[in-house]
């Protein structure tokens, strides 16, 4: 159980770091090798693991590249609100009750990526308009924060799309800024599930170490291979989250 959980982590830090969608691959692996551990306390374990892991990613962009704090800065302070108030109704909410909707949403952004494929590969800042700005902190830091509260799975790859289709960042800056916004979300999210019991703290140490490592190896695989490398793991992390949604929904009915 403890390998598969640690070597789950250091690949969700991974996936985390270039594109998000991390969870994808950490809060399964919880679920599965930890069943005993209740739904809220599986999220905020995973929480714990994930926020060492974005915010030491979020730290190695910040130093290697650009980031427009004027959008991430908002953003990332609403998002710890936001999120606090998604994990207050996780385990009150039913899977059943948003998965078709968050599948339909996936389904629709593999289809629009890849329908535009110079979509992400350059920066265009004719987009920063006040209004777009606005528009980008209360997406990714209200909508987007709470889902990730909620439960979490794809948030990451939501915030990189958000910032790329609204305020015109390329694919690594609206990674860099989603890694801010991201570790806004998880903190929100852990300082609730903390405070109501529900993390698994020796279990989430051990897990955020290897999260840790993974988060450096792909910002910084990120950083070098640029936007292009980038926008395929994106698509690749959104095909995986509509195959995972789909065959819960089937399995659920």
């Amino acid at each position: 159980m403890i390998v598969t959980l640690l070597v789950a982590a250091a690949a969700a830090g991974w996936v985390d770091a270039v594109v998000g969608g991390g969870g994808l691959l950490l809060l399964p692996a919880l679920l599965v090798a930890a069943p005993q551990l209740p739904l809220p306390t599986a999220l905020g374990t995973n929480k714990l693991a994930a926020i060492c892991g974005t915010s030491t990613a979020a730290v190695t962009y910040a130093r290697r590249t650009k980031i427009d704090w004027g959008v991430a800065g908002p953003s990332a302070a609403l998002a710890l609100v936001c999120a606090g108030c998604g994990a207050l109704l996780a385990g009150h909410i039913s899977p059943t009750v948003y998965r078709p909707i968050v599948l339909v949403v996936l389904i629709a952004v593999a289809v629009f990526v890849t329908m535009r494929p110079a979509m992400g590969l350059a920066e265009h800042m004719e987009k920063r308009t006040p209004l777009r700005r606005g528009l980008a902190v209360a997406v990714a830091g209200g909508l987007i924060a709470a889902y990730d509260g909620l439960i979490g799975p794809g948030t990451g790859t939501f915030l990189v799309l958000a910032f790329t289709t609204i305020v015109g960042a390329d694919f690594v800056h609206g990674s860099a800024m989603a890694k801010l916004v991201n570790t806004g979300t998880n903190l929100g999210a852990l300082i609730v599930f903390a405070a109501t019991g529900h993390v698994h703290w020796w279990l989430g140490a051990g897990m955020a170490v290897c999260n840790i490592a993974g988060a450096v190896v792909g910002a910084r695989m990120a950083l070098r291979k640029g936007s292009g490398f980038v926008r395929i793991v994106l698509l690749i992390v959104v095909l995986a989250l509509i195959v995972k949604l789909g065959a819960d929904q089937i399995r659920m009915g």
